[in-house]
């Protein structure tokens, strides 16, 4: 019987992507086929589009992925800090700052985010946990202070805190993954990476698919119409399912893996919920309305499930192995 642990870490590397560009070839494919059988007024030909749109992310994100993969470590920290630096800016856009706010902001951009990033890269794990929530959150409004000006002050230091722990402490938990070095993940980072993508993708779209075929029960309504806890249980249960079928690349036994990725599908999906809350404060659909302003637009839309989901996969990985 084939077992893929028998298998070398280049030719587990090469069956995975063979795997994943596989079903993405297959799945643009389809869409593709039926969008151009579609007509242009029917409103399931609209939905198709919008799918190969979404498809076509995918296909920039595994490629990404991909370039992360091969350039290592060091080459996945800078592309994920970059990923940072414009959800950032996409989520800084729509806080609505004051004049006050720009020593904070510069010090949110050129100083909190390339440190936590080299924190991270010097496996400080420790330092990497706490410099963000404790030390971080504590010199933002001491610097707003200090520009002297005290209108909606909390409010403001609020939204770049919040934007701070989503777009760079949650993000940058992703490529600490690949640095993770103790028990049975010595050199198995950068496939716990790729767990957590797979399961945090497959938990977002069956949470979809689910909401559109289930009966609407929605929990906030005035949030988001196709939120329910029925469908978040079955992108739980999908992303549980991929996580087994994917444990062969993690040091996890089968049940563990299930596990975790109930887990991470379970934060990245809440995590997402959460994010939609604020969008609904801000008046917008999705991050990134406006192309110019920040180069990417919805880019914090597509990463926002990983910002949720990684901190708490790390943790959870880090307390199960060190416990």
């Amino acid at each position: 019987m084939f077992n893929p642990r028998t298998l070398s870490t280049d030719q587990q590397v090469a069956l995975l992507f063979l795997i994943l560009f596989g079903l993405l070839t297959l799945a643009t494919a389809a869409v593709a086929w039926s969008v151009a059988r579609s007509e242009s007024s029917d409103t399931l030909g609209h939905r198709r589009q919008r799918l190969l749109r979404d498809l076509r992310a995918m296909w920039v994100g595994a490629i990404i992925f991909w370039v992360a993969w091969v350039s290592g470590p060091i080459g996945a920290t800078l592309a994920f800090g970059l990923l940072s630096f414009f959800a950032l800016r996409e989520f800084i856009t729509l806080a609505h700052t004051r004049r006050g706010d720009h020593r904070s902001l510069l010090l949110a951009f050129f100083v909190v985010l390339p440190l936590q990033y080299l924190i991270a890269g010097g496996r400080h794990f420790d330092l990497f946990t706490v410099f963000v929530p404790v030390y971080v959150f504590l010199a933002i409004p001491v610097v707003s202070a200090l520009a002297g000006d005290p209108e909606r002050f909390l409010e403001r230091n609020a939204k770049i805190q919040w934007g701070i722990m989503v777009c760079v402490y949650g993000l940058s938990h992703a490529p600490a993954l690949l640095l993770l070095e103790f028990g049975g993940i010595k050199g198995q980072g950068a496939f716990l990476l790729f767990f957590l993508v797979m399961v945090t993708v497959a938990a977002q779209l069956a949470q979809e698919v689910a909401s559109r075929w289930l009966r609407r029960r929605p929990v906030a309504r005035l949030i988001d119409r196709d939120f329910s806890f029925r469908a978040w249980a079955v992108g739980v249960l999908a992303a549980a399912l991929v996580g087994l079928l994917l444990f062969w690349i993690t040091p996890f036994k089968a049940g563990q893996a299930l596990t975790m990725a109930a887990i991470a599908g379970a934060a990245g999906t809440l995590g997402e919920f959460v994010m939609k809350a604020l969008k609904k404060d801000a008046g917008v659909r999705w991050w990134g309305n406006t192309a110019s302003v920040t180069g990417a637009v919805g880019l914090l839309d597509r990463v926002a499930p990983i910002c949720f989901a990684a901190p708490v996969f790390f943790h959870s990985v880090r307390w199960y192995f060190q416990g």
